[in-house]
Parts: C-alpha cells; structure tokens; sequence
C-alpha cells in the first residue's frame, strides 16, 4: 500500500509532527503496537453543536491492529432531521423515534471510549458534538489525547491527493472499509485508515505514541466545530 504514493522525506524530529509531543496519560513511550485507540464517529442534524444534534454515535476500540469492541448507537437529536442531512446520512426522522437520548448514550459511549487515545478523521468536529452534547447532559468532558487521520493523511501524503475526505482516501488507498455517512462504516473506514499511516509512519521511524499524538489541551470547544471532512 505504502508504494501508491509519493512519500515526503522522513521526519524524526516529532515537533514537526500535526500534534505537539506532550505527556499523555497513555504514556509518551508506549510502543503504538500496545497504544489503545478509539475511533469515534458522529453522525448530526448539522454542523454545529450550537445549533444542532447528534443522530447516530459509534466508536471502535483497536489495539496492534486487533478490533476488541465495537460500540454503535442511534440518537435521539430532539428536533428535526433537516431533508439535506436525511438525503447525506440516510438517517430519517422515523429512525431515531424513539432512540435514546443523548444524555442516555454518552455514558455507554464514554464507557467504551475509556482512558483510550481518541481517534477521528476532522476528529475535532466530532468530540465538539460530544462534549457539547456531554455538558448539556451534565456528564464530563472527554478529555483524552487524541489523534487526526485528516491531519496526519495531509502530512504523510501531502500533495498527493486532491481530496483529503475519508471518502477519497479510502477508494485511492484501496481501504477495506468505505464511508457511507453512517456512524460505524466510518469508524471502521477510519481505522483502516489509521492501520495504514501507522504502517507508512513506521518507515519515518515512528514507534511511538508521542510521535503521532495531540494534546487534550487543544480540545475542540476551543477550536469549535468545523465542517466534517468526510
């Protein structure tokens, strides 16, 4: 897989890295074939937690390329599905009558997310949506290290796609799992994703978890949501 693209010339220096190389609580030299990673995906009646809600949440939890649970919900969002977003995700009004709420999904959620290094593509869209919706239900924050395939993809393959979307990338890298705009295909087409530029990672010479990771420090509230890349 590593051959079907140009490659930059190696980094060793991790500050040069997407994510600053800091203390986690998953620990700076754990070997990424012992780190835990949950991948997590949203699925949202629109773009900002302001304004809109969760409909879908899943997440995954991956360790040395091993899937060790999966974990997949529908949302009540408390409002209506606008037609544009119905038309992208596939997910109807009907659907998630009578799903729970959010307040009753996050503490699963946060259960299978545990004290794992958080995992997205565009993941800070993502955890603004959960930690939005985490203090409207008077739960805590997730305050985990965490780690963007988006991110990571345009550093490893810059300017070797024209698209950075996990939907491009995952039929110009061949990824076993493809996006469909629905929670758990994304999940899994992400850690594919993420296997992969491990592996392409490991010729740079990254073994590490703070070769790849971000701080928790750099959370999405701060940052605000964005537009998914997906």
């Amino acid at each position: 897989m590593a051959s079907m693209v140009r490659r930059t010339a190696p980094v060793t220096d991790p500050a040069a890295w997407p994510g600053p190389s800091q203390a986690t609580p998953g620990g700076v030299v754990t070997p990424l074939s012992e780190v835990t990673f949950a991948v997590v995906d949203v699925e949202t009646t629109g773009m900002s937690p302001d304004r809109a809600a969760l409909t879908e949440v899943a997440a995954a939890l991956f360790r040395g390329g091993e899937c060790l649970r999966t974990f997949q919900s529908l949302v009540d969002p408390g409002m209506p599905i606008p037609p544009r977003i119905i038309a992208m995700t596939g997910i109807t009004d009907s659907m998630v009558r009578g799903a729970p709420p959010a307040s009753s999904v996050l503490p699963c959620l946060m259960e299978v997310i545990g004290d794992a290094v958080v995992v997205g593509h565009n993941v800070r869209f993502d955890l603004a949506f959960l930690n939005a919706a985490s203090a409207q239900a008077g739960l805590g924050r997730i305050g985990n290290p965490i780690l963007d395939t988006l991110a990571l993809s345009r550093r490893f393959f810059t300017g070797d796609f024209p698209k950075y979307s996990l939907g491009a990338l995952a039929s110009a890298l061949g990824l076993a799992h493809r996006p469909t705009h629905r929670s758990l295909d994304d999940v899994l087409a992400t850690a594919d994703l993420l296997h992969l530029l491990i592996e392409v990672g490991s010729g740079y010479g990254v073994r590490v978890l703070a070769d790849l990771v971000e701080s928790p420090d750099a959370s999405a509230d701060a940052c605000g949501a964005t537009r998914p890349v997906r």
